[in-house]
């Protein structure tokens, strides 16, 4: 059976959510060192990477990263269907300055990371911070403040719902996110950013597959974001299982990733902004979508598995593999893990969403049918 558009939508931020925590605890590692750890591949819900001296030790501190616990993606997943929720239309970067600024600085929520209910902006990375810092701070021109930023995935991290609002209308989906992401990012992150919003609205078209996914993705992409999603894509065509996939695709990405070989030691080009490079994160997870033949747990596994900015790339991953199968492709019982673990409901922004995105697409139908109509008199009148 075809899934539901609001079943697409619960299965693509479950499958975010679980990604999401599934690849915490191993963020930063290497396959190698993953596998060391763990005494073979990760397979499901870890503890965390030190131990119970998580509180304390280097360079994760003082996260409590693992354990079924979401990140800062999925509470940025969260804080945008918030926005989406109060605006109840589509966004555009004013709508960053507006409403998720004031959701990161002045609504604490529950951080699982943490174990406290804090502010947003308590737990967010430094490119997330920016928002607050040029918006708030600043008061810059929300289009263009994201200009000057680090490049990283960090807009493009949270933009699922973009692409479930837009669902089934990549190039919508590509706009929309385009728009947001001005207010954070600029060069290959803000590309990103609409890159993702446009496959997970691709994987919402009846009929989708990992392919026409990838396909679209392509299609709309530009500079070094499409040349990296190209490469990756190549490599994966020619693998079926994410462990003999790890190390080509990490190859395959590498001259397009400025991090560069040291995950956690940047070199000085490192997130610059760049018509030649792209994030690593993307391409990554539209990779081992293909590898995992769109299957929700081989396609988040081998994000997992592949280390550095796993939780990220299984996040990506997550969101596009749930969109294409619906809620039921998401392991149950990694969503109850997951929710208990992090103590959120994980399907009341689910629900708040689709029906957002229900009220958004009757109205799109109205303005275009006013266009259509507009367009048919004036060409009668031409004639």
């Amino acid at each position: 059976m075809t899934p539901t558009l609001d079943d697409r939508i619960t299965g693509s931020l479950l499958g975010a959510a679980v990604g999401d925590a599934l690849g915490g605890p191993v963020e930063g590692y290497t396959p190698e060192q993953i596998a060391e750890r763990h005494g073979g591949r990760v397979t499901g819900v870890v503890g965390p990477w030190n131990g119970d001296s998580w509180r304390t030790a280097r360079p994760i501190a003082p996260y409590h990263k693992g354990d079924g616990h979401v990140t800062d993606d999925t509470l940025m997943t969260h804080a945008l269907i918030r926005v989406y929720e109060t605006v109840r239309g589509h966004l555009d970067a004013y709508a960053v300055a507006d409403h998720l600024v004031p959701e990161l600085m002045g609504s604490p929520v529950w951080i699982p990371e943490l174990e406290a209910e804090a502010l947003p902006l308590q737990r967010i990375f430094l490119a997330e911070k920016w928002l607050v810092a040029r918006l708030h701070y600043g008061h810059h021109d929300p289009r263009e403040a994201g200009a000057g930023n680090i490049v990283n995935c960090g807009a493009a991290m949270y933009m699922a719902p973009v692409g479930l609002v837009n669902a089934a209308d990549p190039h919508g989906a590509y706009a929309e996110a385009l728009d947001i992401a001005g207010a954070h990012q600029s060069s290959y992150g803000r590309e990103a950013a609409g890159v993702f919003a446009a496959a997970v609205a691709a994987a919402c078209v009846p009929g989708a597959t990992p392919r026409t996914v990838v396909d679209t993705a392509l299609a709309l992409a530009k500079d070094g974001t499409r040349a990296a999603i190209e490469a990756v894509a190549e490599v994966a065509d020619r693998h079926r299982d994410f462990e003999s996939a790890l190390v080509p695709l990490r190859k395959a990405v590498a001259p397009y990733d400025s991090v560069g070989p040291d995950y956690r030691n940047p070199g000085l080009d490192a997130r610059r902004p760049s018509r030649l490079h792209s994030i690593e994160e993307l391409p990554i997870a539209l990779g081992m979508l293909l590898v995992g033949e769109g299957d929700y747990r081989r396609t988040v596994l081998g994000a997992v598995n592949y280390g550095r900015d796993c939780d990220s790339i299984a996040t990506m991953a997550g969101a596009v593999a749930g969109a294409l199968h619906g809620e039921a492709a998401v392991p149950a019982e990694w969503v109850k893990r997951v929710a208990e673990a992090s103590r959120l409901d994980l399907h009341a922004p689910a629900a708040a969403l689709a029906a957002v995105a229900h009220e958004v697409f009757a109205r799109d139908i109205a303005r275009r049918r006013a266009h259509e109509s507009a367009r048919a008199a004036l060409t009668d009148a031409s004639r």
